[in-house]
């Protein structure tokens, strides 16, 4: 089968063999998402060899709950070891043995096949599209915010990129009904969240807001994206840390102790959420694609996902 590989930071498609580990199930592939992960373990980042990719749906082909075959699927991406305490109380997304889909010990999604045990797969709704159900793990990580935050409608809440993952953050902080403001480089994008009626910003038009919002969202991708967060926080206000990306970060300790800022991690979320949002249209997807690929114009096409500007590139096998 066709895979998008990353081998000591190189990148190419490839023929490899197709998955046959008998205790999980066997996916074909029917779209699969780049993301900005993808693009920095391409940098480095993880420092993970093999096929890359974590955000798919796809047609369950084998498995041994018969049900699922012939399913439209998406799938969680942390496989847990199933017996630590994290894994027998259902969350495996911290399992210390646990291998990550295209991101540690787990080829890939950008392929024609990949594996996943059984409970890591959700069918889709019928109603929701392949080009929207793709969306599903970076809505989820969207979602997984306010699994690590309380908001109320009374907060006033920033969110710091207007890239996928911003957008995706934007729209799903919107439902809370707080006051809300993306902030971005581009008008091409802070657009699409314009079009939600979520109020946007530049960059400079930000920096005029200084300790003005009681919790930031960093989802630039970049680590200037810090320092504004930590402008923008009042005293005892929340950042709420989503970027991954190869390299280090600066951090002003001095002012995260005087105004007592609290930092939190958020990472990955529940797809059950994701997929309910999804079936009831309440996110735009839908505008944040901006190209598809072949797979076997892989390589192409994560060039062109790391072009300023350009937002999601799926690839179809």
């Amino acid at each position: 089968m066709l895979a998008l590989r990353v081998e000591k930071k190189n990148i190419s498609v490839k023929e490899v063999e197709r998955p046959d580990r008998a205790d999980e199930a066997l996916v074909r592939v029917l779209l699969s998402g780049i993301c900005n992960t993808d693009l920095e373990i391409a940098r480095g980042y993880a420092g993970f060899n093999g096929t890359i990719g974590h955000e798919f749906v796809g047609v369950v082909e084998e498995s041994t709950n018969r049900k699922l075959v012939g399913r439209r699927v998406v799938g969680e991406i942390n496989a847990g070891c199933g017996k630590c305490d994290l894994c027998r109380a259902g969350d495996s997304r911290h399992c210390a043995s646990r291998t990550v889909l295209g991101i540690v010990g787990r080829d890939g999604a950008h392929a024609e096949f990949l594996q996943l045990p059984v409970e890591n797969l959700f069918p889709v709704p019928d109603n929701v599209p392949d080009e929207q159900a793709v969306f599903t793990e970076p809505l989820a990580a969207a979602c997984g915010i306010l699994e690590r935050v309380s908001i109320s409608k009374s907060d006033r809440i920033a969110v710091i990129g207007d890239g996928k993952l911003g957008l995706l953050c934007a729209q799903v902080v919107a439902l809370t009904r707080a006051s809300l403001l993306l902030i971005g480089k581009h008008s091409s994008k802070l657009r699409i969240a314009e079009r939600q009626g979520i109020e946007t910003a530049t960059l400079k038009q930000a920096a005029k807001r200084s300790k003005q919002f009681d919790l930031v969202v960093e989802a630039s991708g970049a680590a200037a994206g810090f320092a504004l967060a930590l402008e923008l926080l009042r005293p005892k206000g929340q950042l709420v840390l989503k970027s991954t990306f190869h390299g280090k970060t600066e951090i002003d300790a001095a002012r995260i102790v005087v105004d007592e800022i609290s930092i939190v991690g958020s990472r990955c979320g529940r797809f059950t959420p994701a997929l309910e949002l999804l079936k009831k249209e309440a996110i735009d997807v839908q505008s944040l694609i901006s190209e598809e690929y072949a797979l076997s114009k892989g390589v192409q096409a994560m060039r062109r996902a790391g072009v300023k500007g350009i937002l999601k590139v799926l690839l179809r096998p």
